[in-house]
């Protein structure tokens, strides 16, 4: 609930900053602070709302069931970026730099008020309050929960960390650098990168349930095996189309390859991840090693791709860092177990698939 209110306010509060010519140093000073406030923000409810649906889901039908949080990202972003582009498209350059910019903005303010109320309206998890309701549920402070948490769970929360390495280089790749590489180093129109952008993430939108629901019937380590596949061998020549920037459809196909290694993860993470961990330590574990992971690899992904473009002359440095991602990947999916359609560690198996095994049997 904090990290909604955080994200809630610094998002508004960057739309209703006066600028410098108006109130001088505060304008900086308050843009940092509203960006500290979403810094801190980023992330923290996901985690809380895999863990959600994860222990929701029957065990069997859990990447479907699932499937729909990365989808409700997605609309977000497809939503943002057509505004975004709309607003270049219709303001002249004057009058988007003057107010336009704030819009997007503004609009933070009804949908936190909306997310708020929806988590506050959100009953616990059957399998977290049976667990938590248990005569014989140890109390653990200090030391003691520290080491259940993270100590004793060490293996799971490194698998989980490198995970979300590998799948969320390509994620910001797409998301917070790609629109600065189109403009800057391809140089394509102020239109077209954007509506690149927006046009491959409304193909993942439209898909990225169905590929989760595949991960109920293969499993999620041929998705996620794909995609570290993807990243090792087409980033580079996914690059290479993205350069033909005044051949629309041979760029556009660039972009639409790290969306499709960005499919590969979105659609299978949101359920796999939190079928590492055991119930009564799930959301906690999850919580920290993705964090750490996410804070690590989000912001700076943009960053470093540019400085160590500005530094070497070569564009194809961001391919580079994919190709590492997905290296990661590689060599941590030969620690992973398999997790799709087995019962959650510390979880007895769904009504549904007791169900269906008796029925089978």
């Amino acid at each position: 609930m904090i990290t909604i209110l955080l994200m809630t306010v610094g998002t508004t509060m960057t739309g209703l900053i006066p600028g410098y010519s108006s109130i001088g140093v505060w304008a900086p000073i308050l843009l940092l602070i509203a960006r500290i406030f979403q810094g801190l923000s980023t992330g923290g409810e996901f985690v809380g709302a895999m863990t959600y649906l994860v222990e929701r889901a029957p065990d069997h039908k859990r990447g479907r069931m699932v499937g729909f949080l990365p989808l409700g990202n997605l609309v977000g972003f497809v939503f943002a970026g057509l505004l975004v582009t709309a607003l270049q498209a219709w303001l002249p350059a004057h009058d988007m730099l003057a107010w336009g910019w704030r819009i997007p903005l503004l609009l933070g303010a009804p949908f936190g008020v909306f997310a708020l109320y929806l988590r506050l309206h959100i009953e616990e998890s059957p399998a977290y309050a049976q667990v938590s309701s248990s005569a014989d549920a140890p109390v653990e402070r200090g030391w003691q929960q520290f080491r259940r948490t993270v100590v004793e769970q060490w293996r799971p929360m490194a698998i989980c960390a490198a995970l979300v390495v590998t799948s969320q280089v390509p994620d910001f790749m797409l998301t917070g650098y790609l629109p600065t590489y189109l403009k800057v180093v391809v140089h394509v129109g102020n239109t077209a990168g954007p509506v690149m952008i927006v046009a491959t993430l409304a193909i993942l939108m439209a898909t990225v349930v169905f590929v989760a629901a595949l991960s109920d019937r293969i499993g999620v380590k041929p998705i996620m095996w794909t995609g570290c596949g993807l990243l090792v061998v087409a980033s580079v020549p996914a690059f290479l189309l993205m350069r033909f920037g005044a051949v629309f459809p041979l760029a556009f196909l660039g972009v639409l390859l790290i969306g499709l290694m960005e499919l590969c993860f979105d659609s299978t993470t949101p359920a796999a991840l939190p079928a590492l961990f055991p119930t009564r330590v799930r959301n906690g574990a999850l919580a920290i090693s993705y964090n750490i992971a996410l804070s690590t690899v989000g912001g700076t992904t943009p960053l470093i791709a540019q400085a160590l473009i500005s530094s070497t002359g070569n564009s194809l440095v961001p391919a580079f860092m994919l190709v590492f991602a997905g290296l990661v990947g590689t060599i941590t999916l030969r620690f992973m177990p398999e997790v799709a359609g087995k019962p959650l560690p510390g979880s007895e198996p769904s009504v549904e698939r007791e169900a269906g095994e008796l029925a089978g049997s």
